[in-house]
């Protein structure tokens, strides 16, 4: 009946009307169906339900929070470290502009010597783990 009214058949003027007026009875029983099967789902969350949700996005908020405090006291720390450089640079750089470069000779001369005296103390422990890892598997080569 209604592929005729597609195709632009004519019916007899009243049953145009009733096929019409069925297709509309029938669509609005659809969608009211839909509507009540959606909103039973939609009922069949209890109280229980979206307490618990209620909890779990409160839980997930405060670790969100705690994560962005976290994060935020982080950067702060690195602030503090970085303008703390600044200021020591810009302390070095108006000593050696004034004339104080024997002092940062002897700075760094001082340095060399630490950093000297901490490589030969790395060697010796290097070959330290060298020989108890050999003491190791000697022993465990016997079994």
């Amino acid at each position: 009946m209604l592929l005729s009214l597609i195709r632009g058949g004519r019916m007899a003027g009243g049953s145009e009307r009733k096929t019409i007026l069925v297709g509309l009875v029938l669509a609005l029983v659809l969608g009211i169906g839909v509507y009540l099967r959606l909103w039973t789902i939609d009922y069949t969350l209890s109280s229980d339900d979206t307490e618990r949700l209620r909890r779990q996005f409160d839980l997930a908020n405060r670790e969100a929070m705690d994560e962005s405090a976290d994060w935020r006291r982080m950067f702060d720390k690195e602030a503090e470290k970085a303008s703390k450089c600044n200021t020591e640079l810009s302390l070095i750089k108006e000593s050696s502009g004034n004339g104080n470069t024997f002092t940062s000779n002897q700075k760094l001369e001082s340095l060399k010597k630490e950093n000297a005296a901490l490589l030969i103390q790395i060697e010796t422990l290097k070959q330290e783990l060298e020989a108890s890892r050999l003491k190791c598997h000697s022993r465990q080569a016997p079994r």
